[in-house]
């Protein structure tokens, strides 16, 4: 049986991956073992058994992050995908997201719980997906925004619109990482800035960013959005510590 030249050219593009395979082979970015053919950025193993929250399967008012946000803004769902736990699988993808520049990382992430969340009839609760904005400066040294890949892949996985033109970020503060709540609150309390009210306003909006420690950051758009016309705002990040 003669093999046509798009089989024998399929063939050969197999073997020079299997080659590059054994030199330089790609390794799942959650546990760093090798990743077999068929598996991306995460191999199965780590899809299976990563902490997940389920958070959007339980009622509304038991979801365990929506305490954080009691007296503090108004929030109609609190959602977040992935448990954050020190030294483990979760923060090593977190880290080569934020540092390594693996920024797909963030969309597969925002696809695959794009997906649950519509399983769980969220396509029909929110109109609109708002990413944290980042400032220009920081913008320009990372090369992206965390949030905004994972706002663009939950809008994918969801299929529900998202817009980084909502809300924009009037000045640069500092890392947030070793602050406590309080100091966290102050450095972000009057950075962030109305975009285009058109695209949110009378809507219910989902504000998401990576990662939800304190939740100040969170709590000071969705304030910004609830006064500037959004009709209810909820948040969902990729993990919560």
């Amino acid at each position: 049986m003669k093999l046509s030249w798009a089989k024998i050219r399929e063939e050969l593009d197999d073997l020079w991956e299997c080659f590059l395979g054994l030199i330089y082979p790609r390794l799942c970015l959650a546990c760093e073992e090798p990743l077999v053919r068929g598996e991306d950025i995460i191999c199965i193993g780590c899809r299976i058994d990563l902490p997940y929250t389920d958070y959007h399967l339980m009622p509304a008012d038991e979801r365990p992050l929506a305490r954080r946000f009691w007296g503090k803004v108004r929030l109609q769902h609190t959602l977040s995908y992935l448990l954050f736990v020190r030294q483990g699988r979760v923060q090593h993808l977190m880290h080569q997201l934020k540092y390594k520049g693996l920024g797909g990382v963030g969309t597969m992430l925002g696809v695959l719980y794009g997906r649950e969340l519509r399983a769980a009839g969220f396509a029909e609760i929110f109109d609109l997906i708002v990413p944290v904005p980042l400032h220009p400066k920081k913008m320009a040294k990372r090369g992206f925004n965390q949030a905004a890949l994972f706002a663009a892949g939950l809008s994918q996985g969801l299929g529900v619109a998202w817009s980084e033109e909502a809300l924009v970020r009037g000045f640069a503060t500092d890392t947030q990482t070793k602050k406590n709540r309080l100091e966290r609150w102050r450095n972000v309390e009057s950075v962030f800035l109305v975009g285009k009210t058109s695209l949110f306003a009378g809507k219910k909006v989902v504000v998401v960013d990576d990662v939800l420690t304190t939740g100040a950051t969170l709590e000071a758009c969705c304030n910004i959005l609830l006064a500037n016309g959004a009709a209810e705002v909820s948040i969902a990040t990729i993990a919560c510590a």
